[in-house]
């Protein structure tokens, strides 16, 4: 283990690839590896791309991968594939997109599969991404799945959240629902060569002139991926959002947020697995027989299973 870590602080990306395989498979050597890492992190800007399926997301992030390493900056890549509701497998497309990145060894990517997990994001995106973060990327970009209006978990991993729109669509007012418009920090207009950009800025602007005077309101972006069209600008209004988070304090207090999300979360988890270990599965099932007849409702069901553990 101590080899390993060595090999990794050295950056020995064939490390960070062992590393990450047992910090995301939950691995007790996993949890051991994230504990001596983790204070190594804590410098990266990590930066959500978040959006609906087909808006162009794994273009736009393998753009701006290209993109940052003209400027010399290094590149972390964790692209979330939706997983199978049945064998939680996934096909890791976004890893097969990206290939053209491969050889560059500024640039690292990995695919995770969603294995089910709401939001657009992995079970044990917050792991890998501190494993990231501890290895020394400038950047590390999150590309989700691409659900749609529901992936808002985004915003309390990552410090900056693109939140990417595609004209054209026939289905453009989806961008302009509450919930995943509120998450964004910087609004981009992607496929911007195509018919529809314009009147979708505009719908974007008049959404935005509604916003409670004095708010900070995102930018909007038009680029074009597969050009490389606006792709400078989108790296500038990034860079200036990561500059206000630092001189305003709310650097720090995103910080501490996401603390307080990923304790609580990762104590549910250990709450749960310790109820489902200490309850027998005839005594599970009995409370289950029960709330089926309307004889008890789950949340006392929930309250005696919990005191078991909790006595």
């Amino acid at each position: 283990m101590d080899d390993l870590v060595e090999r990794f602080l050295k950056k020995d990306r064939r490390a960070l690839a062992r590393i990450i395989s047992r910090v995301e498979n939950e691995t007790p050597e996993g949890r051991e590896y994230l504990r001596l890492l983790f204070p190594h992190s804590g410098k990266t800007h990590i930066i959500g791309i978040t959006g609906g399926a087909g808006s162009g997301k794994s273009t736009l992030t393998g753009a701006l991968a290209a993109a940052y390493r003209k400027r010399e900056k290094t590149v972390g890549i964790i692209a979330v594939d939706p997983s199978s509701p049945f064998t939680k497998g996934a096909i890791l497309g976004d890893r097969i997109r990206m290939q053209d990145l491969a050889l560059d060894p500024g640039v690292y990517v990995r695919s995770m599969a969603g294995r089910g997990a709401l939001g657009g994001l992995a079970p044990t995106i917050a792991d890998v991404v501190a494993v990231m973060d501890a290895f020394g990327f400038d950047v590390v970009m999150i590309e989700t799945i691409g659900a749609g209006q529901d992936e808002v978990e985004i915003a309390g991993t990552a410090m900056t959240t693109i939140l990417v729109n595609n004209p054209g669509t026939g289905d453009d007012i989806q961008a302009l629902k509450a919930g995943i418009i509120e998450i964004a920090d910087i609004l981009v207009v992607n496929k911007a060569d195509h018919p529809g950009a314009d009147i979708l800025v505009s719908q974007l602007q008049a959404l935005l002139a509604l916003s409670p005077a004095g708010s900070r309101r995102p930018p909007i972006l038009k680029t074009t991926a597969t050009k490389g069209d606006g792709l400078d600008e989108l790296l500038d209004a990034v860079a200036e959002h990561y500059a206000y988070l630092q001189s305003s304090g709310l650097l720090s207090k995103h910080r501490e947020e996401d603390a307080r999300h990923q304790v609580l979360s990762i104590a549910r988890q250990i709450l749960l697995e310790r109820i489902r270990q200490a309850t027998p599965e005839e005594a599970l099932q009995a409370l289950v027989e029960r709330i089926a007849a309307r004889e008890l409702d789950p949340h006392t069901a929930a309250e005696e299973l919990a005191g078991n553990v909790l006595a």
